[in-house]
């Protein structure tokens, strides 16, 4: 069998937030195996084991620009190393210029964009130019551009949560659109826009709890679906309570106001990135001890 570290278990922990000893015995029932034991998690303890699917796991910030005219735009994440960078003045002006590049310039991807010119050279360049003044290693990871007949409305939220939604109706729906957008944090317009994966992964988890009533399966299998739809109108933007007025759904909210939504973009700083943990006692012990 194998062996369950402290390591592994204070990793689980943090991915889930569950208690020490249910993450070592989730670690030992799934024999070490990570995705196994926070799948064992969800299991036993619901959603609260799904915490670091909306974790901040790295620094760095959420870029938006929108022309004038409202019909295009941008959002971008570019990360740094240390929050305190996040706010540094040069690189938060290099993180708008890369915003308005992107809104303005049609790139294919990253790699396009660190090729583009920018000020007296290229994108890579004033980025390799920011890391030798600040001293921290900068990397662009990510955009999304729209253009659009109707128009687009945008909400940043410190920096870390960052949305761009593309509507029709009147200026306030847009705006209300975004916040709700940023605090709800929908995966797709409707439900038939949620992935298969995203799909396929609640079905895996539901089965497994579905299994443990003990039901025929005829029965199980109705809950497992249940479950499934339940998931689906949490994820779905239309489905979801309108966080301005919760008796109402997001898709009626935009039929009371003669409006609609088609598409959004939604970026969080660092989401599926593993930030680096230092133990620094453990650091200086291993010194002292090459010390000696």
């Amino acid at each position: 069998m194998a062996e369950i570290t402290a390591a592994m278990v204070k990793e689980l922990r943090e991915k889930t937030d569950a208690p020490m000893m249910e993450c070592k015995r989730a670690l030992t029932e799934a024999a070490g195996d990570l995705t196994r034991a926070e799948e064992i998690l969800r299991v036993k303890l619901g959603s609260k084991a799904s915490k670091a699917a909306s974790r901040v796991t790295a620094e760095g910030l959420i870029g938006l620009f929108i022309s004038p005219d409202s019909k295009q735009g941008a959002v971008i994440e570019v990360n740094c190393e240390t929050d305190f960078v996040a706010k540094n003045d040069d690189f938060v002006a290099f993180v708008n210029a890369l915003a308005q590049k992107v809104a303005t310039t049609e790139l294919a991807d990253v790699a396009a964009l660190l090729a583009a010119p920018l000020g007296t050279g290229t994108v890579d360049s004033t980025r390799a130019e920011l890391v030798g003044k600040i001293g921290e290693n900068i990397s662009v990871r990510r955009f999304q551009r729209f253009v659009t007949p109707n128009k687009l409305a945008s909400y940043v939220h410190g920096g870390k949560i960052g949305v761009l939604v593309e509507f029709a109706g009147a200026d306030e729906v847009g705006k209300d659109l975004a916040m709700h957008i940023a605090a709800s944090k929908p995966r797709a317009i409707d439900e038939k826009g949620v992935a298969e994966a995203d799909k396929e992964a609640e079905r895996s988890v539901a089965r497994l709890k579905a299994a443990e009533s003990g039901k025929p399966p005829e029965i199980v299998e109705k809950m497992v679906e249940g479950s499934v739809q339940k998931f689906l109108k949490e994820v779905a933007l239309l489905s979801q309570p309108f966080v301005k007025n919760d008796k109402q759904s997001v898709g009626q909210m935009l039929k009371e106001k003669s409006a609609s939504a088609s598409a959004f973009a939604l970026f969080v700083v660092g989401e599926g990135i593993e930030k680096k943990s230092n133990d620094f006692a453990a650091e200086v012990a291993a010194a002292a001890a090459g010390n000696a």
